[in-house]
């Protein structure tokens, strides 16, 4: 018995018209599935017609359909140059997506077999020799699309964005992007929110794993850039608006946020309706209580969002969106396709399947059909200019999308004249932004900056801010997206308990601390050759201090100093010529001499403390000082105990004439200042005085001074010069009754008196100064204690010798001591 054979055959039937197609006869194939059509499906299977009853209310992205011009552009300028496919001719077939997934699965599977009566996986008619597939702009869609294509190893090339966690799709040997994944674009936004400060934003993210990875990308980002999301609103994967009451619960929810007027700055991670679905929340908003209040937002939105037109709201403005920020890839112009695009007209005899929806949509009429009674004022003339439409419905100048697919089929075509028309695997790149948006003021779709990922981390961003247009209610001023107000200058943050960190209130910079920017999370110690200012916002230069002879306090103690020696000069002088006079021989000439000469180096030596000081100065002034008034207190010590002796040698049978002579005086003064000497000598051994600069201890100054090296050795040089001092004082007292004519002790008591008052109070004066005044205190010392020996000593002396000479006889001192 002969068993019977079922046989399939291919039967010339198509009750249902494809309705959206375009399909150009060649040799070799380009397939695309575009995302143009927007419709409500109703449920069906695979055994029922997907077209049937689904295009009662569709919806076109006029926009978009530039992407399947470029496509067709593309191949026609391939087809005129014989050196890339010379003697082959490149065909398309181009389908919707309708962005749903039954759809997508139906048109791929139409794109590789088409037939008139639909058989999955079996090629009815002539085989279509299908080179490549180009699609989709959505990376759901690629997806879709992915699953059948991989089984047949054709090549399928996407014009859509991918997030990094979508690789097992973009791994598959058939799967290539024409442009980069999102990595760049999280630091992107990152540094984009840094540049204007903006650390208080919202997020609207699709309601994906694509939106989620995005939310823990960029928070982790967040949070280490200081930066936080005041909210997070997850946005409906499909943008579709049939269903009002879902829509309506939505919208309030997003409406709440529009309200805190502290978030100015909302990112956007959506689909290819964001936008249109945004917009639809904002007019329900606008249908409330909100009406009258203008929405002043900042928007940032990344490479899947574009600003366009769809359906029922394409007569609504964009003013909402003034100001936006859309992060881009790089496209150019490509010359002869704007005028290609002008040669699109919908009368004539048409093989493109979508001209006629995209024609009434974007120009708002109806073109005639002879079988349907037409109001003539819904007519279209066909004859509608292109360059009317504005940038939301369509634009003339290649879009990045559009570049996108213009490169996708130059490189399909490229590799099939190097692989000898061999199947191809190579990948373009590159997508765009769009311009032009006519009818809407002020808006503007510019490029402001770009990022450039082969600079310095920290340098990517290159941003021209002069030719951002902000959003008409901010008056041109940069608007500020922060949880609180900035912490200006001078003060830094404090974080609040219980808020997130961008939450923060501002207390004033501690003592000697600033802060010169806003937002400083803590204050900062100044340079130490610099100090705070009042307001603690910048750190001014410290003023040099020392005491110089240019300033008054300078030049009146030189000028004291210099008439002081002047005076010791003079006295010596003085002295020097009445030397024979009995007044001079009676108090020991040569000590007073030595004691005149000292006196005068004492005052001389106070300019050593005068000028900035220097090496050579800090090692002189302190020792110089102090062994040349160890000189001139010896002298005195000497010449109190020399009237003492003389007085005691004078009695009968006194042991003390032995003692008397010029060398008891010299050798008091020689041992007493080899003492000093030695003790400078250690000084300078062990531990030098050097100059150095003290920052600290005056607010504002440099005290450049001399750092004395060993303290212990200067108090013991100025101990030693008081111990000759009350030495000289206890002397000169106890002998203050002796007769007048031989007797300087009173004269030497009262200097010493002076002498050892000066150096009394010199020391805690000393100590509670600083800088040039210290200096000064000890130049007045010296001056005043010097004086004090020159005026009290010697004055009446002079006075006797200049203006009382008769009294400057022997006979009259002989009579005043007996």
């Amino acid at each position: 018995m002969a068993s019977k054979v079922d046989t399939l055959e291919c039967v010339e039937y198509d009750p249902h018209p494809v309705p959206h197609e375009w399909f150009q006869t060649g040799a070799l194939f380009i397939g695309e599935i575009a995302s143009l059509v927007v419709y409500h499906p109703n449920e069906f299977s695979f055994k029922e017609d997907p077209y049937q009853n689904m295009f009662d209310v569709p919806e076109t992205v006029t926009k978009f359909y530039q992407h399947i011009l470029a496509l067709a552009f593309a191949v026609n300028e391939i087809n005129e140059n014989p050196k890339i496919l010379p003697n082959v001719t490149l065909g398309f077939h181009i389908y919707d997506s309708y962005y749903d997934a039954r759809m997508t699965y139906r048109t791929t599977l139409e794109v590789l077999f088409r037939s008139h009566r639909f058989v999955p996986n079996y090629q009815c008619d002539r085989q279509k020799n299908l080179m490549a597939i180009i699609g989709a702009l959505g990376s759901e869609t690629s997806n879709f699309m992915a699953d059948i294509i991989s089984s047949y190893k054709v090549p399928q090339l996407t014009y859509g964005s991918f997030a990094p966690q979508e690789n097992h799709i973009t791994q598959k040997p058939s799967f290539f992007r024409l442009v980069p994944n999102e990595t760049q674009l999280y630091m992107g936004i990152i540094r984009l929110l840094q540049y204007f400060k903006w650390t208080w934003v919202g997020l609207l993210l699709v309601d994906n794993s694509s939106g989620e990875h995005f939310l823990q990308t960029l928070e982790q980002l967040f949070s280490q850039y200081g930066i936080c999301s005041a909210f997070i609103e997850r946005i409906p994967q499909i943008a579709h608006w049939d269903n009002l009451e879902e829509l309506g619960n939505i919208a309030r929810n997003v409406c709440l946020y529009f309200k805190d007027k502290k978030v100015i700055t909302f990112i956007i991670y959506g689909e290819l309706l964001t936008i249109p679905w945004l917009r639809t929340i904002i007019f329900i908003r606008d249908t409330g209580n909100e009406k009258n209040t203008p929405l002043k937002k900042v928007w940032i939105m990344t490479t899947q969002v574009d600003l366009l037109l769809t359906g029922h709201q394409k007569g609504w403005g964009l003013q909402m969106f003034q100001g936006a920020i859309l992060f881009t890839i790089h496209s150019k112009e490509i010359v002869g396709f704007r005028e290609f695009i002008q040669t699109m007209k919908p009368y004539g005899p048409q093989t493109d399947g979508f001209l006629k929806d995209f024609w009434e949509e974007a120009f708002d009429c109806v073109l005639p059909n002879p079988n349907v009674a037409m109001d003539v004022d819904q007519t279209c003339t066909g004859e509608e200019s292109l360059e009317s439409l504005s940038g939301p419905h369509f634009e003339l100048l290649m879009t990045g999308h559009s570049y996108s697919i213009y490169n996708g089929v130059y490189a399909v075509a490229h590799s099939l004249h190097v692989m000898g028309l061999s199947r191809s695997k190579q990948r373009a790149n590159e997508k765009g932004f769009s311009t032009d948006l006519q009818d809407v003021q002020p808006w503007q779709r510019v490029k402001v900056g770009w990022i450039d990922p082969d600079v310095p981390e920290g340098e990517e961003l290159i941003i021209h801010e002069d030719i951002i247009v902000w959003h008409s209610g901010f008056n041109q001023v940069m608007p500020i997206s922060l949880c609180n107000d900035y912490c200006h200058p001078g003060n830094q943050k404090k974080r609040k308990e219980g808020e997130k960190f961008c939450c923060y209130d501002c207390t004033p910079c501690p003592e000697r601390k600033i802060s010169n920017q806003l937002d400083m999370d803590v204050c900062f110690t100044c340079p130490e050759d610099q100090f705070p200012s009042k307001e603690k916002d910048e750190c001014l230069p410290k003023i040099i201090n020392f005491l110089s002879y240019e300033e008054p306090l300078g030049i009146t103690l030189a000028f004291v100093a210099v008439s002081l020696s002047i005076n010791a000069a003079l006295v010596l002088a003085v002295f020097i010529k009445h030397k024979d006079t009995p007044i001079v021989k009676a108090n020991n000439r040569g000590l007073t001499y030595t004691l005149l000469i000292s006196l005068l180096l004492c005052f001389l030596s106070s300019l050593l403390f005068l000028g900035k000081p220097g090496k050579v100065t800090c090692l002189l002034r302190q020792t110089v000082f102090g062994i040349i008034f160890s000189v001139a207190v010896s002298c005195v010590l000497a010449k109190t105990i020399t009237v003492v002796i003389a007085f005691m040698a004078t009695k009968p049978g006194s042991s003390m004439r032995k003692w008397m002579g010029r060398r008891q005086g010299q050798s008091v003064v020689l041992s007493c200042s080899l003492i000093q000497a030695s003790i400078c000598t250690l000084w300078l051994a062990t531990s030098p005085p050097f100059p150095d600069l003290d920052m600290r201890s005056v607010t504002g100054e440099i005290l450049v001074q001399c750092n004395e090296g060993s303290v212990t050795m200067f108090y013991c040089v100025l101990g030693y010069m008081g111990f000759l001092a009350v030495s000289s004082f206890t002397v000169a007292f106890l002998a203050r009754k002796l007769p007048d004519s031989f007797n300087e002790a009173k004269f030497i008591t009262f200097s010493m008196l002076v002498f050892c008052s000066v150096w009394l109070s010199f020391v805690p004066t000393y100590l509670s100064t600083r800088g040039k005044y210290m200096v000064a205190v000890e130049i007045f010392s010296i001056l005043a204690s010097s004086a004090g020996l020159l005026g009290c000593i010697f004055t009446p002396k002079c006075y006797i010798i200049v203006f009382r000479p008769q009294q400057n006889k022997r006979e009259q001192l002989i009579r005043r001591m007996f």
